[in-house]
């Protein structure tokens, strides 16, 4: 029997590698024979190994992960196409119809699962070897909604930041609090802290304010990473976090935000 074949295209090469290690426990028989970094390289690829599924970021820089579906499905239909995503509740009514696959970021190993199952039955039928019903009409469809500005950029996942030899990808979910530091932003979480380029006011957009609150002009703080807060003298305020020894000073100006103390 001929070994099941995939490709995976996303543009950060940790996300990469760790939906590789992630597949290769879930399902240990699927072979990976490429790696893409971008929609062009996902159809180049694709036609030099012909792999029988494909697992295709969305968001990727110069052709998408949607526009590279489409380039592939017209070299071969049968193709199995799933999406590796973030996108909003308008793309995922549209996978969850059928006819394609997707995968939530970030991946996590049940969801994941549940995807290697459902690509497993697909391939055991005789329909497998048809061209996924109305494909074409959803890839268009996702397509003009991108195009009309859908789907916006979710927030941060995780920050990459250089900690000694090694590029780290934090998740966000796991970051203590940001500082500013000149023209960088040092991210702090439970097990270290490191130095980024990208300044502070950049990343606040970039962060889920439900999450993250500025608390002085040059910190801002995971709500969740918060033990307690105490009140001290003329309007001000201290941060006491979990796992942190640091005390974060919140100034005057963002005091209503724990007024309910």
């Amino acid at each position: 029997m001929n070994p099941i074949t995939a490709l995976i295209a996303d543009d950060e090469p940790l996300l990469r590698e760790a939906l590789r290690g992630m597949l290769a426990k879930a399902w240990p028989e699927l072979q990976v024979v490429a790696e893409a970094r971008n929609g062009r390289e996902a159809v180049e690829l694709f036609e030099a190994h012909r792999p029988r599924i494909c697992f295709l970021d969305v968001h990727m820089p110069g052709v998408n992960g949607v526009e590279a579906a489409r380039a592939i499905r017209a070299a071969d239909r049968s193709a199995i196409l799933v999406f590796v995503t973030a996108f909003d509740q308008y793309a995922v009514a549209a996978f969850d119809q059928g006819a394609l696959d997707y995968v939530v970021k970030p991946v996590e190993p049940a969801r994941l699962a549940e995807t290697v199952q459902r690509l497993q039955e697909r391939l055991q039928t005789p329909a497998a070897a048809e061209p996924a019903p109305n494909a074409e009409a959803l890839l268009a469809q996702i397509a003009a909604h991108l195009q009309r500005g859908g789907s916006p950029q979710p927030y941060l996942q995780w920050i990459k930041a250089s900690v000694g030899q090694m590029l780290k990808l934090i998740p966000v979910d796991e970051i203590s609090f940001l500082r500013s530091d000149e023209k960088y932003t040092l991210v702090v979480w439970t097990e270290g802290e490191a130095l980024i380029r990208t300044p502070l006011k950049e990343l606040i957009d970039q962060l889920d304010p439900e999450q993250f609150q500025q608390v002085h002009r040059s910190v801002v703080v995971n709500l969740r990473a918060i033990a307690h807060v105490t009140r001290g003298p003329n309007e001000t305020a201290d941060i006491h976090l979990k796992n942190r020894p640091e005390v974060l000073p919140v100034s005057r100006s963002y005091l209503h935000l724990f007024k309910q103390m």
